[in-house]
């Protein structure tokens, strides 16, 4: 892992009422979930849901809440970097998303760009609270283009799509497309609120940094065919909208000039994440990140699974590369 990440102080920001992220992090399938019920049982809640609350009750003045809602990961699970804070997901989004959406429509004539900057807000408070403003956040967001989903996306600098190798995650590029940046594919197809808005109130949007292939199924050290034709089907979806529209991607730093070319293209932006089987789920079932995982038999919720070490030898250095291309 980088040096920059690996010192820094990073924030993981879990805005998906499913809250995987805050799961796996807290310590898997069983503390994890446990955690979570902790942190959601608090008055106020010391989630995502808390903060979402506060700024509910003062949706067009900036509360100055959100630090209050950090959690250390590594007070929940030992095996996450003491560097890792945490504000934790929460299924209580959901029902809070009509009264967003409320506060969206209310107010102020421009009350929908400054809803749309709550976690900008909440980020702000917890780079004054540490006394850094160089931090690296994470923002999770839920598959659905729902309206906490827009708040992510209006506060994140950076957007790295992932994408299963299979039809549906065709169809879903393509809407992330649509909907963030309002590309059509074909004349008169109509543009999404989100994109109209943030082009009225002059909104900056994320710069497309990656997509990435996850849990590709791998044959000879590439994805396998029928893998392979989705993931080129993909692929030609996005680099269409990089000839016709570069800006929305961010160059990556590091040296390396603007693509000019298909292959160099895919050389900077298209990652593809080893499927590590068994290893997988263990991971995400003990709360063990992957590149701290070790062979064995491992046990969780009553049952056992073995983890082979050349499923670790194939994905841990593929997670390693991939972490290293951010910036």
């Amino acid at each position: 892992m980088p040096a920059h990440i690996a010192t820094k102080r990073s924030l993981v920001v879990d805005l998906c009422p499913q809250a995987n992220s805050s799961s796996m992090l807290l310590g898997g399938m069983v503390n994890g979930e446990a955690a979570i019920e902790d942190l959601a049982g608090m008055t106020p809640p010391q989630t995502i849901s808390g903060y979402i609350a506060d700024r509910i009750v003062s949706p067009y003045v900036d509360t100055h809440s959100g630090a209050n809602y950090l959690t250390h990961v590594r007070s929940k699970n030992p095996n996450v970097p003491d560097n890792v804070y945490l504000i934790c997901g929460d299924e209580e989004l959901e029902m809070q998303a009509a009264r967003i959406q409320l506060a969206c429509a209310a107010g102020p004539g421009n009350a929908w760009q400054i809803v749309h900057t709550w976690i900008r807000n909440l980020t702000d408070d917890v780079r004054r609270a540490w006394n850094q403003d160089d931090i690296t956040v994470f923002l999770d967001c839920n598959p659905s283009f729902t309206v906490y989903t827009e708040l992510a996306i209006s506060a994140a600098d950076r957007l790295i799509i992932p994408f299963s190798a299979d039809g549906s995650s065709k169809r879903a590029v393509r809407s992330v497309l649509a909907l963030v940046y309002g590309v059509q594919r074909r004349p008169g197809q109509p543009q999404s609120q989100f994109f109209r808005n943030t082009q009225q109130y002059r909104m900056a949007l994320p710069r497309i940094y990656s997509y990435v292939g996850n849990r590709l199924t791998q044959m000879n050290n590439s994805s396998a065919s029928a893998f392979r034709n989705v993931v080129l089907e993909i692929f030609a979806e996005v680099f269409r909208v990089y000839q016709a529209n570069p800006g929305v991607f961010a160059v990556h730093p590091g040296g390396s000039p603007a693509p000019t070319s298909r292959q160099t293209f895919r050389a900077m932006f298209e990652q593809q994440i080893n499927d590590a089987n068994t290893a997988s789920v263990v991971s995400g079932a003990l709360g063990v990140p992957m590149c701290r995982l070790t062979a064995g038999i491992k046990h969780f919720a009553g049952r056992s699974a073995q983890v082979n070490q050349s499923q670790l030898d194939r994905q841990q250095p593929n997670l390693r590369d991939f972490v290293a291309t951010i910036e």
